[in-house]
């Protein structure tokens, strides 16, 4: 017995319509999304996962400024990365993250608690306050988090919804 003696034969048709039915079906429900909020729609499919937070803006770009001293956030040369920002952030639907990082070793952490993570926000902060001073981005439009890795901050620039 082969394979395909388990299974009656079907006209080819029927695979056809069943996707013309299927098409149909994503066509209204498309129809239908439409007419709701994306705002409450993304909200609505974040709580069908179990998701209680709102996702990060999706990276469309990145820069970054390196050349931290080992347990400093004194900003080193940054120009470049603040024309960046405030070229790639001048539209109103993009967010702009920037995630302060530290390279791990125990000499690269915040010389008054001890803690690398204080020591990445702070290069963070550093950066951001550059942003929000020279009026390149609001204080709004920015997230800070930390990570571990070099002794930089990555500025990621992402989509964060809206139509236009």
């Amino acid at each position: 017995m082969t394979l395909d003696d388990d299974f009656p034969a079907r006209p080819i048709w029927l695979t056809t319509l069943a996707d013309l039915a299927l098409l149909l079906v994503g066509f209204f429900v498309l129809l239908q999304a439409n007419q709701v909020d994306p705002n409450r729609l993304a909200a609505g499919f974040r709580a069908g996962f179990g998701i209680k937070e709102a996702a990060p803006a999706m990276p469309v770009d990145l820069a970054a400024v390196s050349g931290f001293a080992p347990g400093s956030a004194q900003l080193p040369d940054a120009a470049a990365a603040l024309g960046w920002a405030r070229s790639a952030a001048a539209d109103p639907r993009t967010r702009l993250r920037i995630i302060g990082e530290v390279d791990g070793t125990p000499a690269d952490v915040d010389p008054l608690t001890g803690s690398g993570p204080i020591l990445a926000a702070d290069r963070a902060r550093a950066i951001a306050a550059a942003l929000v001073r020279s009026g390149a981005v609001a204080p709004e439009r920015i997230a800070i988090a930390t990570a571990r890795g070099q002794r930089r901050a990555v500025l990621s620039l992402g989509y964060d919804g809206g139509r236009q």
